[in-house]
């Protein structure tokens, strides 16, 4: 593994290190401050990742599927940063702090609607990415170089399709609760 690919892991590990430390301090030691300012670290981490990406291709070096998925981790990032937070406030709150209400499961046109604003943030992501990977591709200007860049935008815009697919499908065959969960109830 290359050097931007092990910044790619050492992000995806601060990326949660930073949240969960936000989560148990906000929550478990009651200083609400200080949990914003290590959520407030996620862009920061972005914000690394890019600009080793960019140096790294700045001295020279052949961009590498790594490089490609840095852009893909940026755009997914500042996409669904937000919703990732809350989605794991909402769990650490319920099962770890013992506070709150059970995280929502949802199902039918709800779900379908839940899951359409999933992919419009994917688009979003996809749109950044694509912009990231672009502005490389650009900036090096040597096919020859960036071909993995190309071959990740390529697989990413084939994915974003199939993505729309599985979301138009939930309008189509909406998900239906489990039988074993309508006996609880």
């Amino acid at each position: 593994m290359n050097g931007i690919a092990w910044m790619i892991v050492f992000c995806e590990i601060a990326f949660w290190v930073v949240i969960v430390l936000g989560l148990a301090v906000r929550y478990l030691f009651k200083q609400h401050r200080l949990g914003l300012l290590f959520f407030a670290l996620t862009p920061i981490i972005d914000l690394i990742l890019l600009a080793a990406t960019a140096v790294d291709l700045y001295r020279g070096a052949s961009a590498t599927a790594a490089h490609g998925i840095a852009a893909v981790y940026i755009g997914i990032s500042i996409a669904f940063g937000k919703q990732m937070i809350q989605w794991a406030d909402e769990r650490f709150q319920y099962y770890v702090a013992k506070q709150g209400s059970k995280p929502l499961k949802r199902y039918g046109m709800d779900h379908a609607k839940h899951y359409a604003k999933g992919w419009i943030r994917h688009v979003l992501a996809y749109l950044i990415g694509a912009g990231l990977l672009a502005g490389m591709i650009y900036f090096i200007n040597d096919t020859a170089r960036t071909e993995a860049l190309s071959g990740i935008l390529k697989i990413w815009t084939v994915v974003i399709g199939i993505d729309f697919l599985f979301t138009a499908s939930y309008f189509i065959w909406p998900k239906k609760e489990k039988a074993s969960a309508n006996l609880r109830s």
